[in-house]
């Protein structure tokens, strides 16, 4: 564990600048320093770096930090890995804290596994290329594929020789433990017997994120072995649901061409890479899973499918990238033709017409589904039913309604059904999956209500379209905004903005978690004598609370000099209307907090059991109405009495 005074250091010598300018080119523009973004492709600088305020933020794609952050953005490297790098960068000595013993047990074995997963690769790819077996059967193989030795080099190809226990005679020579090696999935133990896992095979290894190989996916030669592919066993640092195969060779191009391939074998991806294609992944034969999706989401919102042209298993292979479109991210397709894969296809077209296919042949997930099932369907009643609800399905999984709204619309047309039966249909999926979802977290199904007063169904309608959660959220995260970028003005002699502002708050329940957590912090630096600003929370705060802060104190625009000097315009800064800000804000956060109460109210009263019970909740809505009319008043917003 590195010491709170290692990383203490690191963030005293930090500068922004000069960390974000290794990788992007920075040019001044007013106090702020911009560039294109390095996290999503664009044309036009969005991208924000703060010296004064030590953050970045992108106005595009949202993401925001300080140094520390966009280390970790950039690389993909945990928090503790991004401290350690900056370490290096500045000449920092990194100090280690004490551990547990079974802190030390677990690191020690963690690091074991790693040392030994690297020995094996390098054992593999010393063999591929310099045993003779390895040579004339392995890299014959490889050569035969059209690798090259560049693209063996980057995926550090390797091959095992053909022998029961060559790889294990050799590390235990080099004095690895035999335990390691089986816990490392490299050594398989049964009934008496000690053999190497991968036997006769060429080696395909797997690296996490950061670069380490952590797996091996190995492909026998001959025509009658079982199985054909062998992967290894899930250890302390191998999940294969939480990798993809080559997402340490693509991230950087995935990030530059705002997309990402996705495909199924080893052999796809280095043949892609080969055709100068690197934002490429592959799901190594397994079903894609949530935090394989995550992973990409990383990087960049579009995904672009790769099917081999088998018609028959097509329309299967398509329901499961539903889970991409759930997870609220573009997904694209393109078929080969029939007989070929990614691999195959490239080597088959060559690098300048398979980028033509690509480009020519990709199409959106939904249109292509309409027109796959249409093509089906042609004039048969019953499979066109069963078409339309498939396509309606996937629809429904798009998180975005304006989304679904467009899809809604093209196929309707691509199918000649009405719009009003397609949002019919989707209409009773969305309430289907809502009620599913409530069932699973325990929520009663709605019972029939009582018949309540006129007055009082008129009074709920109106509040309930204000959604007063939301705008309550909203005026929560302008307290917060207002409390770290101005918390420590004087308003009065002795008498600071925070005074003012947490004593309004202290009769408020937030209801957002991160903003409630923001202001408990506050309080409890306050209580040991400090005045946190923006700077303590983007240096101490979780990773969610960083993100915030950075949002609440980046401004996207600064009001040019222009209009005072030149066109004798005064346009105030909030500084100096300071005062006027905070009491606004809290009265409409007041404002909104009283009409979630009117609505809890209205829910309690068509609950009510008898008259008293009813009439006790009518009397607390006269009082909470009445509160309602005097803030709206003050701040000149018309109510409905």
């Amino acid at each position: 564990m590195i010491s709170q005074a290692t990383i203490d250091a690191v963030k005293d010598r930090v500068d922004i600048e000069d960390v974000i300018s290794d990788f992007v080119s920075l040019k001044r523009k007013g106090q702020n320093l911009w560039a294109c973004c390095p996290f999503h492709g664009e044309k036009t600088p969005s991208f924000s770096v703060s010296p004064a305020k030590g953050i970045f933020k992108c106005f595009g794609c949202g993401k925001a930090g300080d140094a520390i952050t966009f280390v970790e953005e950039h690389d993909g490297l945990h928090y503790l890995e991004a401290i350690r790098y900056l370490a290096n960068k500045y000449g920092i000595e990194v100090e280690e804290e004490a551990k547990t013993d079974e802190q030390i047990q677990h690191q020690n074995e963690r690091d074991s596994l790693f040392i030994v997963l690297n020995y094996a690769k390098d054992y593999f790819q010393e063999t591929l290329l310099k045993h003779d077996e390895g040579r004339s059967i392995g890299l014959s193989y490889f050569k035969e594929r059209g690798f090259n030795e560049k693209i063996i080099d980057e995926f550090d190809l390797g091959y095992s020789l053909d022998q029961w226990d060559a790889f294990t005679k050799s590390a235990l020579a080099k004095a690895y433990s035999e335990d390691m090696l089986e816990k490392a999935g490299l050594l398989v133990k049964k009934e008496n017997k000690k053999y190497d896992r991968f036997r006769g095979r060429v080696i395909f290894p797997i690296h996490n994120i950061s670069g380490k190989v952590i797996a091996f996916g190995a492909r026998t030669l001959k025509k009658d072995a079982k199985p054909k592919y062998l992967n290894s066993p899930e250890t302390e640092v191998y999940h294969k649901s939480k990798i993809l195969y080559g997402i340490y060779q693509a991230k950087q191009a995935i990030r530059q061409m705002d997309n990402c391939y996705l495909v199924e074998g080893y052999t796809d991806v280095i043949s892609l890479h080969q055709s100068d294609i690197a934002n490429v992944v592959a799901s190594s034969g397994t079903s894609l899973t949530d935090d394989q999706i995550k992973l990409i989401h990383r990087f960049t919102e579009n995904i672009t499918v790769l099917f081999d042209g088998d018609t028959a298993g097509l329309k299967a292979a398509l329901r499961g990238v539903d889970m991409i479109l759930e997870a609220g991210m573009n997904v694209r397709v393109i078929v080969f033709p029939e007989g070929e894969d990614p691999d195959s296809y490239s080597r088959k077209l060559g690098t300048s017409e398979f980028k033509k296919y690509l480009a020519e042949n990709t199409k959106d997930l939904i249109a292509f589904k309409a027109a796959l099932f249409a093509k089906d369907a042609a004039n048969d009643p019953l499979k066109k039913a069963e078409s339309i609800k498939e396509i309606v399905g996937s629809i429904g999984k798009i998180p975005d309604p304006i989304k679904r709204s467009v899809y809604v619309k093209e196929t309707s047309r691509q199918l000649d059904i009405d719009e009003g039966t397609l949002f019919s249909e989707l209409n009773k999926i969305l309430i289907g999956d809502r009620k599913k979802k409530d069932k699973g977290k325990g929520k009663p199904e709605h019972p029939d209500l009582p018949d309540l007063p006129a007055e009082v169904v008129e009074a709920e309608k109106k509040v309930s379209a204000i959604n007063p959660k939301d705008s309550q959220a909203a005026q929560e995260r302008e307290s917060v905004r207002i409390l770290i970028n101005y918390g420590f003005n004087e308003i009065e002699e002795e008498y600071r903005l925070h005074d003012y502002l947490l004593e309004q708050l202290e009769e408020i329940d937030f209801i957002t978690p991160i903003y409630k957590e923001i202001v408990d912090e506050f309080k409890k630096e306050l209580a040991e004598g400090r005045v946190p600003d923006s700077h303590y929370f983007i240096q101490n705060g979780s990773s969610e609370m960083k993100s915030v802060v950075v949002d609440l104190i980046s401004e996207r625009y600064d009001v040019s000099n222009n209009w005072n000097d030149k066109y004798e315009i005064f346009v105030p800064k909030e500084n100096d209307i300071l005062e006027n800000v905070v009491f606004t804000n809290v009265l409409r956060l007041k404002f909104r907090v009283i009409q979630q109460l009117i609505l809890d109210n209205l829910s309690k009263m068509k609950e009510a059991k008898d008259f008293d019970a009813e009439e006790h909740h009518f009397k607390i809505h006269a009082e909470l109405k009445k509160s309602e009319m005097e803030i709206a008043k003050v701040l000149g917003i018309v109510v409905t009495r």
